[in-house]
């Protein structure tokens, strides 16, 4: 079969011919139809964050048909449209059995530690598998197995409430999920940071107030638009500890900051001004649960969560297009969501 794979940290991906998957018993063996290129794939090609063995292939947002499955599986069906939930662990562990996965000690994730979804076929654990709602595009799929699941874990873990307001620091893939996703749990109000027009346009169109850190200081605009308030929680999506200050600074009291994006560098906070003085809380948000894949392909079904207009870009399974998205990545010069169809 065909993979784009990571032959050197550093260098573009290569289309190869390797060895079609062999599924275990407790295994299914996925027809890719559609694979999201996410920012954390631009991490590992630079080794920003180690992958497996090199060569490697990439792609953990993933959906497609299943085509095989092993002897034990009783849970899926041939024929069946799936979504991959990329962490795969040991299902037994403390972590496990009390929904923590992203903790457990033998856990890996699908593109990162073992081969991913940039290819004709990928193999993972039946219970990897979550059903695909009829009505929801294998590309919509793909993209919210992890975008759109990272910022729904997110915005539980800040405890976000109906009547509260939000801001969303970064408006590519995971941002315009967030917005809607805040709105969907009952916001108040959300405000959309960028420097790109084209996004912070589309962020106003699906509800968000936008504004532009090209031209303000977001900080003071959000203190601005709450009459000196700031915003109940704040999300950190881009991966630079200078917004990452400007989502802390810009909370109101008893407001949480959650830090989702990586970053190379430390961050400094004021602890007196920003985080004492108001009682803030900052919060490290890892991956997602397996346990809230349902219900968020359950808001894309009902068009609360509407990823047609996130995905900008399709391209196929070939190098360049895909070493092109990522590199406009790298420069934040994409669109928001670009997906391998192969």
């Amino acid at each position: 079969m065909k993979a784009l794979q990571l032959m050197e940290i550093g260098r573009p991906l290569e289309l190869r011919e390797v060895p079609k998957p062999v599924t275990g018993p407790a295994d299914i063996l996925v027809r890719v139809k559609a694979a999201g290129i996410c920012h954390s794939d631009v991490h590992y090609c630079d080794g920003l964050s180690a992958v497996g063995p090199l060569p490697h292939t990439l792609g953990h947002e993933v959906a497609g048909e299943i085509e095989a499955m092993g002897s034990d599986v009783v849970s899926h069906a041939v024929g069946d449209s799936v979504a991959l939930h990329y962490l795969m662990t040991c299902g037994d562990c403390t972590f496990c059995r009390s929904a923590s996965e992203q903790f457990c000690p033998q856990g890996v994730m699908l593109g990162k530690d073992r081969a991913g979804g940039y290819a004709e076929y990928v193999c993972v654990p039946a219970r990897n598998a979550v059903r695909l709602p009829a009505d929801v595009s294998f590309e919509q799929g793909a993209v919210s197995m992890c975008s759109s699941a990272t910022v729904f874990h997110a915005l539980r873990k800040g405890r976000m409430r109906p009547g509260e307001d939000v801001a969303i620091f970064g408006t590519g893939g995971l941002g315009m999920s967030a917005l809607q996703l805040a709105k969907a749990f009952g916001a108040r109000a959300v405000y959309a940071i960028d420097i790109q027009a084209e996004r912070l346009a589309l962020a106003e169109r699906l509800g968000a107030i936008p504004v532009d850190a090209g031209t303000s200081d977001p900080v003071a605009e959000i203190g601005r638009l709450t009459g000196g308030r700031g915003v109940d929680v704040s999300l950190e999506l881009i991966g630079m500890p200078s917004v990452m200050s400007q989502a802390i600074q810009s909370l109101a009291p008893y407001g949480r900051a959650v830090i989702v994006g990586l970053a190379d560098q430390p961050l400094e906070v004021d602890t007196y001004r920003e985080l004492l003085g108001k009682e803030a809380e900052v919060i490290g948000c890892s991956d997602h649960l397996g346990i809230e894949l349902p219900s968020l392909l359950e808001f894309v079904r009902q068009g609360r969560l509407d990823l047609s207009s996130v995905i900008t870009r399709i391209v196929p399974l070939e190098a360049d297009p895909v070493n092109e998205a990522l590199d406009n990545l790298r420069s934040y010069a994409a669109g928001i969501r670009t997906v391998i169809v192969p």
